[in-house]
């Protein structure tokens, strides 16, 4: 039988208000030193300029749904840009009445997106619902059957142009930037100097100068009557240059891998095939997922530079709607417009790959 711990006892061992709850959290973190005291108050100050005025600007002397002659009669913000414009800023050039088809055919590739990220779902069955949803993605946006018109590569434009560049890239590097990296680590010199070559030139340059290189220089060299359309070019001119940084940081997870791993793989008589397969690439993939999510993310938005080539993505086309003269002085809203739709982009790819590493993280 325990003896009672006395009043005076218990009040004796209680913590102070200052080390529990929001007083202490407020202590412990910005208001333990004098220094981060100061620093603590200069950015409340800071802050108390800059997000009232925003906050006015952006919300309460705002317009939403006007005119573009309305705009220039208020102080806030013109948001009246976007729902305005926005048929041409998220699907550009595709033809009026056929929006429904990219409309249909990125929620479609969303849907599989948001399935494929349950690892309940990586069967064999998942590729061949892939391969019909891309069948189906094609169909809705070249058109030509079931009475669909055609509409050319060179009429996507907008955000269904920058999600098919920045998915297929992504997809199509990640396996080439695992074989590079596996190369450059194998024994055979002439694969090993091909490897190291590849990935050196490409890292060596910028994606900028492979684009025009695959717009300009590339068609140069296809024989006379031959030509290749300019999304897919720009596509695999994506693909090499992301690759080649996924092909570092999968070498890094390799270096990584003790040689006790290998040498367990070899007292077992596994061959090099079944090794990586089996034992070390699933490892050195799981512990390079943060920086290997870095550059997707990278990949993500340099997909942009696709408008010095003259393709038109959410940005090019947004840079379009602000050369109309009525809205040329709403660029801010425009940008702040993107900055959010990437934001939410990137977050959703930063987020499930936190969740994936939670659940890849087997511990010690």
């Amino acid at each position: 039988m325990t003896t009672p711990t006395p009043k005076a006892t218990r009040e004796y061992l209680k913590p102070p208000a200052t080390e529990v709850g929001i007083v202490g959290w407020l202590h412990g973190n910005l208001f333990n030193t004098w220094y981060n005291s100061v620093l603590t108050v200069l950015v409340l100050l800071l802050l108390w300029q800059f997000i009232p005025p925003f906050f006015n600007w952006a919300f309460v002397d705002s317009v939403w749904n006007t005119p573009a002659d309305v705009c220039y009669e208020t102080d806030g913000a013109c948001w009246s840009i976007i729902p305005q414009n926005i048929s041409f800023i998220l699907f550009g050039f595709f033809p009026d009445g056929q929006q429904w088809r990219p409309i249909l055919a990125m929620l479609l590739l969303l849907g599989m997106v948001f399935y494929s990220k349950d690892r309940k779902h990586w069967k064999r069955s998942l590729g061949i619902y892939w391969l019909i949803g891309l069948i189906v993605m094609a169909t809705l946006m070249y058109g030509g059957l079931f009475g669909m018109p055609v509409v050319e590569t060179s009429q996507w434009s907008g955000l269904p142009l920058t999600f098919l560049l920045a998915l297929f890239g992504m997809v199509g590097a990640y396996p080439l930037g695992v074989l590079l990296a596996l190369g450059r680590q194998s024994r055979m010199p002439a694969i090993k100097s091909l490897c190291v070559i590849y990935i050196e030139l490409i890292r060596g340059v910028p994606l900028i100068s492979l684009l025009f290189m695959s717009s300009v220089m590339f068609p140069l060299f296809l024989p006379e009557g031959v030509t290749i359309d300019k999304v897919l070019r720009a596509q695999v001119a994506i693909i090499l240059f992301t690759a080649a940084y996924i092909a570092e940081v999968v070498r890094g997870g390799l270096q990584a891998m003790p040689r006790g791993q290998f040498e367990a793989a070899d007292s077992l008589g596994l061959t090099y095939n079944q090794t990586m397969r089996l034992i070390i690439l699933p490892q050195a993939l799981k512990i390079v997922i943060p920086p290997t999510v870095g550059i997707l993310l990278s990949a993500f938005k340099d997909t942009s530079l696709v408008v010095i080539i003259a393709l038109y993505d959410v940005l090019k086309t947004t840079k379009v709607t602000l050369s109309n003269p009525k809205w040329a002085g709403f660029s801010t809203e425009a940008y702040i417009f993107l900055a959010v739709l990437y934001f939410i982009c990137c977050y959703a790819m930063s987020s499930y790959s936190r969740k994936l590493e939670k659940e890849l993280h087997t511990g010690h």
